[in-house]
């Protein structure tokens, strides 16, 4: 797939404790068929100071998911945790209320509201 400047993506990490994570980032230049250079939106560079920049391969990347809207969930069911969430791979163990759910995910325990 070709990707352009601007286009809103996904990008996958392999880090240890972000494997199968998604992160919502920017196409900022096509280097070459190969690379491009993206910038993260909830990412920051290591002083802290202004978006993360990163050089990633284009089978790294992927379009922005298209939002579903979310009617019913059961126990155990399985999710894919949106990257402001962390991202990753997640199974819904409980409910807190009428429209909280309690979602384990390899990041540990989170508190979803849908």
């Amino acid at each position: 797939m070709v990707f352009r400047r601007g286009d809103q993506v996904e990008v996958s990490s392999k880090e240890d404790g972000f494997a199968g994570s998604y992160f919502l980032a920017t196409i900022v230049s096509e280097l070459t068929k190969e690379e491009y250079i993206v910038q993260y939106m909830t990412l920051l560079k290591e002083d802290k100071f202004g978006p993360l920049r990163e050089i990633v391969a284009p089978n790294k990347i992927r379009l922005v998911s298209p939002e579903i809207p979310a009617t019913g969930f059961d126990l155990r069911d399985r999710w894919m945790l949106l990257p402001t969430m962390g991202g990753g791979l997640g199974r819904l163990l409980g409910k807190l209320g009428q429209s909280t759910s309690c979602v384990f995910s390899q990041l540990g325990m989170r508190v979803l509201t849908l």
